[in-house]
């Protein structure tokens, strides 16, 4: 039985996949579908991309020369004058604050705010949107970044052995032994945090789990008649690092990187929620569910976080076992 078909009978694992790719498709074109400009602006026959530019109010007939505030009944009536405009679905974005709230924020869902507001009166669905995409685009960088550096130094251990794995398995227990919670909070207080100097910094950590297992790998398989056969015959230790066994060892790394995966969004959550993350302001999981955590009465805030962060890391762990199960000839 093939890959995709042992796979697809995992339907645990294969509807798991599709809600994944579903919500990184959809979050990915997040301005497409929360934004507070419109898509299309039709006015005097001449048509505009708010989203892709910024226009001033002037070239609606307006005074100021900002960019126009499309949420202003003025400009919406100088607009609807002399033509239209269409908007997302969801007509706030990730920084976006409702003025129209008829209570205090944080505000109960509504017709307006679907799963309702923070305490600073911004939409929480759009910001739940947002911070995914940041989140799921921050882990998949964050593991292939780890692939490549734990995948090199694996195979450098596994397949030489000897002193060289010695060294580095050495290097890697001392590593690995540091408290890397403590020290990303450290890192994160002192530095200005952003999207790359946390990928950084968290890179310097991550590719060890992904050693353990390629080493592991590389050390069976540098035993079997093929790669001693290989070695007879002059190849070079590079092509048969790289052409040979590191084919036959993907199995176990493919299967292993949704959890990679996951694991790069618990730690971005967790330094969020700890306040030690993203700049200020910016949308995230472990932001809303801070939020959460100091605003108990607001319950839609810590329900809302905690759905779709256990969303996200529950179809990874389902996507994991679909892959292993697809990967193991006894099934």
């Amino acid at each position: 039985m093939k890959f995709v078909d042992k796979f697809k009978n995992n339907t645990r694992a294969y509807y798991s996949l599709i809600i994944f790719v579903g919500i990184f498709l959809l979050t990915i074109f997040a301005e497409l579908i929360a934004n507070d400009k419109p898509l299309l602006v039709r006015y005097k026959n001449d048509f505009y991309f708010p989203i892709f530019e910024q226009i001033s109010e002037q070239k609606f007939g307006g005074e100021l020369k900002t960019s126009a505030d499309y949420a202003d009944p003025f400009v919406q009536d100088l607009i609807n004058q002399n033509g239209w405009m269409i908007f997302p679905p969801i007509k706030f974005s990730f920084d976006t604050i409702n003025l129209k709230l008829e209570g205090r924020a944080p505000s109960k869902p509504s017709f307006t705010n679907i799963l309702g507001t923070d305490d600073q009166g911004r939409d929480v669905l759009a910001r739940i949107i947002y911070g995914v995409r940041i989140s799921l685009l921050f882990g998949l960088m964050l593991s292939f970044f780890s692939l490549i550096i734990g995948i090199f130094l694996g195979s450098i251990q596994g397949y030489f052995g000897g002193k060289i794995d010695l060294f580095l398995q050495r290097f890697i227990e001392i590593w690995s032994s540091l408290p890397v919670m403590y020290l990303l909070i450290i890192f994160s207080s002192i530095i200005v945090p952003s999207f790359f100097s946390l990928l950084v910094i968290m890179l310097a950590f991550s590719w060890i789990g992904v050693v353990s297992y390629v080493r592991a790998e590389f050390l069976r398989l540098r035993n079997f008649d093929f790669i001693r056969a290989s070695t007879a015959l002059g190849a070079s230790h590079w092509r048969i690092i790289f052409l040979q066994i590191l084919p036959n060892a993907s199995p176990i790394i493919i299967a292993n990187l949704p959890f990679l995966l996951a694991s790069s969004i618990t730690t971005i959550t967790a330094l969020d929620f700890l306040g030690l993350g993203l700049a200020v302001g910016s949308p995230s999981l472990g932001e809303l569910l801070s939020q959460g955590k100091n605003n108990l009465s607001a319950y839609w805030l810590g329900i809302s976080g905690f759905f779709i962060t256990t969303l996200l890391l529950t179809i990874l762990v389902f996507i994991a076992e679909g892959l292993r199960d697809g990967f193991d000839n006894r099934k």
